[in-house]
């Protein structure tokens, strides 16, 4: 009796493994394994940014209607009746041997197809506005002029056609 109780033991501690064995595990997915280990990662939650690109900087000068440049910011603006009608830009000033004036200045006189007789450099689409030849004209934004105000190509027009003789420029530092 005692070899049947013992084999009735044995069966139903049988009947048990195989029944452990046959359970539905837990998953072991990523996710389950991240929700039952301690090593997982920290889950974080992100709020959406907006999209809207802060607006620019307004230009820091008393012009209402011509142009207007930041040495400091490195950066154009073109306004008409106090709104800005283009930029801000970048641009590239003179370097401290050659310095951009700072202040005031009416536009002189313009050539769209001009050559610097001091330098010997090409000065597509300037407009003069400083005694000493300084001009707004298209150059390169990574190489200081020699007091001009380099623009790039597509700006250096729209300065061009935006600035008739007479009209204010103002430079701040």
């Amino acid at each position: 009796m005692q070899a049947k109780i013992r084999a009735a033991g044995l069966l139903v501690a049988a009947a048990a493994a195989m029944t452990a064995c046959a359970a539905p595990q837990a998953a072991t997915t990523p996710t389950a394994l991240a929700e039952t280990s301690s090593l997982a990662p920290a889950t974080t939650v992100t709020t959406p940014t907006s999209t809207t690109p802060p607006p620019p900087p307004p230009p820091p000068c008393a012009v209402t209607t011509g142009a207007c440049a930041s040495l400091s910011l490195r950066l154009a603006w073109l306004l008409k009746d106090g709104v800005v009608v283009h930029g801000p830009v970048a641009m590239e000033p003179g370097d401290p041997s050659m310095p951009t004036p700072v202040g005031s200045f009416k536009v002189a006189w313009k050539d769209k197809v001009h050559t610097s007789s001091e330098y010997g450099d090409s000065m597509p689409n300037s407009v003069f506005f400083a005694a000493g030849g300084i001009a707004f004209h298209a150059g390169p934004l990574d190489k200081p002029s020699h007091g001009c105000i380099h623009l790039t190509d597509a700006d250096s027009e729209v300065f061009f056609a935006g600035l008739p003789v007479g009209a204010s420029v103002e430079v701040t530092a």
